[in-house]
C-alpha cells in the first residue's frame, strides 16, 4: 500500500486540472459574490448559480483587468480562464485572465478576451505605427481575386495614381482557410522586392464572415509585417482586430486605394501652385537683390577717391623722387671723383712716371738699408721695365748728410755683367 503526502496528493491534483485541455480553456458564467480588491491588485471573488460556486482570482497582471475593475457583487458576468487548485489551502479556483458582463455571444467575447490580450501586449499602441510612403511604386494587396474589392482598389489606384505598380496576393477571405491564406499572403508581399506598402481586404459581412481578421494569427502577422500595412475590412461601421493592429485603418477597400496613394490631379495642381510661388519668389528675391546692389553702387561712388588729384600728387612725388636721385648721383660721381684722384696719387706706378724706382728682393720692396747687404742682387722697376742690380755699398741716412759732390760720390749699384755662355 502507498502512502502519499498531502503536499504530494494536492500537487497531483493541480497538474490534473492543468494539463486538462478543456479546464484549461474555460468559460463560465455566473453570478459575482464575496468580492474583495487586495492591495496588491489582485482580485478575488466567487462565480455562482443556484446549486454551486466556483473560487476565482483574477491577477493585477492578467490582461483583463483593467476592464474588471468595475465588477460588483451580483453581477451576472461571463469568465475566461483556467481551472486550478491552490495547494496551501487545498481550494478549487478559476484563475480568470478576462471578464465581461453577460449579454454579449460566444464569439463576440472571444473577441473581446483577444483584443485585451493584444492590448497589454502593445499590439495596438499608437506609437508603433508607421506613416505611409507618400509616393508608392509597387503597392501589395491581399484578398481575393474573385470578389470586387480588388477590382475596386486597382480602379482607383489607375485613376489617382497610375504610375503605382498592384502586386496581388490571392487568399481567401472567410472560411476555415482564410486565416492561413491570409497570413500566408501578408509573409508572401513581405519577400515580394521593394513593395511600399500593403493592403488587407475584404466586403463586408457578418461577425462571423469577418472571424478570420478577428483571429490572433491574422493580428500577429500584421503586426510583424516589415511594410506598413493598411486594414480595409467590412464597412465603416466593422472594427475588426485587424483594423486595430494595421497601421492605418480604412473604412472600405475604396477608401484604402485613395489613403495609400496620391491623387495626380491634386498633386499636378499642387506642383502649379508651387512652380507659381516660387517663380514669384524668385522674382521677388532678383528684384530685391537688384536694388540693393544699385544702392551699393551708388554708396560706392559716392565713397570712391578722387582719382585726379591723387594722380598729380603721386605724379609732383615721382618728380621730386627723381630730383632727389638725380642730385645724389651727382653727389656720389663727385665723391668717387675726389677717391679715384686720392687712389691715384698714391698709386705707386704713379710715381714711376715721375722718374722714381722700386728696389725688389726676392719679390719684395726694399725700404731701408738695412735690409740689404753688399754683393746682394736686387731687382729694380721703373716706369717702362724692371733690370737687376748688385748692392756695391751700404751707406746710412746719417752718412749721407754730408752730401759729397756728384762727381766724388761713388755708385751705390752696379749693373752685373752679362753672362758670357
Amino acid at each position: 500500500m502507498d502512502i502519499y503526502t498531502v503536499s504530494q496528493v494536492a500537487s497531483y491534483l493541480r497538474e490534473l486540472f492543468e494539463t486538462d485541455a478543456h479546464l484549461s480553456d474555460l468559460w463560465v458564467s455566473g453570478e459575482v459574490s464575496n468580492l474583495s480588491r487586495a492591495t496588491s491588485g489582485h482580485l478575488y471573488f466567487t462565480l455562482k448559480d443556484a446549486r454551486a460556486s466556483l473560487r476565482c482570482v483574477l491577477f493585477r497582471s492578467a490582461y483583463g483587468a483593467r476592464a474588471a475593475q468595475e465588477l460588483d457583487n451580483g453581477q451576472q458576468v461571463v469568465a475566461h480562464g483556467r481551472v486550478s487548485l491552490y495547494e496551501p489551502r487545498g481550494d478549487l479556483q478559476m484563475i480568470v485572465d478576462f471578464v465581461q458582463p453577460e449579454g454579449l455571444g460566444a464569439l463576440q467575447l472571444e473577441i473581446e478576451r483577444l483584443k485585451a490580450k493584444l492590448e497589454q501586449e502593445g499590439l495596438f499602441a499608437a506609437a508603433r505605427k508607421r506613416p505611409l510612403p507618400r509616393f508608392p511604386k509597387r503597392i501589395g494587396v491581399a484578398t481575393s481575386p474573385a470578389g470586387a474589392v480588388f477590382h475596386d482598389i486597382c480602379h482607383v489606384l489607375e485613376r489617382r495614381w497610375p504610375l503605382a505598380e498592384v502586386v496581388l496576393a490571392p487568399t481567401p477571405v472567410q472560411g476555415p482557410e482564410a486565416v492561413e491564406g491570409v497570413v500566408d499572403a501578408i509573409r508572401a508581399l513581405n519577400r515580394a522586392p521593394d513593395i511600399d506598402v500593403i493592403i488587407v481586404a475584404r466586403g463586408g459581412g457578418s461577425l462571423e464572415e469577418l472571424a478570420p481578421f478577428n483571429s490572433e494569427l491574422v493580428a500577429r502577422a500584421i503586426y510583424g509585417s516589415a511594410v506598413p500595412v493598411v486594414s480595409a475590412v467590412g464597412h465603416e461601421t466593422d472594427t475588426t482586430i485587424a483594423d486595430l493592429v494595421a497601421d492605418v485603418r480604412a473604412p472600405t477597400p475604396s477608401a484604402a486605394a485613395e489613403i495609400v496613394a496620391p491623387d495626380r490631379r491634386q498633386l499636378s495642381i499642387h506642383l502649379g501652385v508651387m512652380a507659381a510661388t516660387l517663380e514669384s519668389a524668385v522674382r521677388h528675391r532678383l528684384r530685391d537683390g537688384r536694388a540693393a546692389v544699385e544702392a551699393c553702387v551708388s554708396r560706392m561712388s559716392r565713397r570712391e577717391p578722387e582719382f585726379a588729384r591723387l594722380r598729380q600728387s603721386v605724379d609732383d612725388r615721382s618728380q621730386r623722387a627723381s630730383a632727389a636721385i638725380d642730385a645724389l648721383l651727382r653727389h656720389r660721381a663727385l665723391e668717387l671723383g675726389g677717391h679715384r684722384w686720392r687712389l691715384r696719387s698714391l698709386d705707386p706706378l704713379a710715381t714711376l712716371e715721375r722718374g722714381y724706382a722700386i728696389v725688389q728682393r726676392d719679390g719684395h720692396v726694399v725700404s731701408s738699408v738695412r735690409a740689404v747687404h753688399p754683393g746682394e742682387p736686387l731687382g729694380v722697376r721703373v716706369r717702362d721695365g724692371t733690370f737687376g742690380v748688385r748692392v756695391e755699398g751700404v751707406r746710412s741716412a746719417r752718412r749721407l748728410r754730408a752730401r759729397p759732390t756728384p762727381a766724388d760720390q761713388p755708385p751705390l749699384f752696379t749693373v752685373p755683367e752679362a753672362d758670357p755662355a
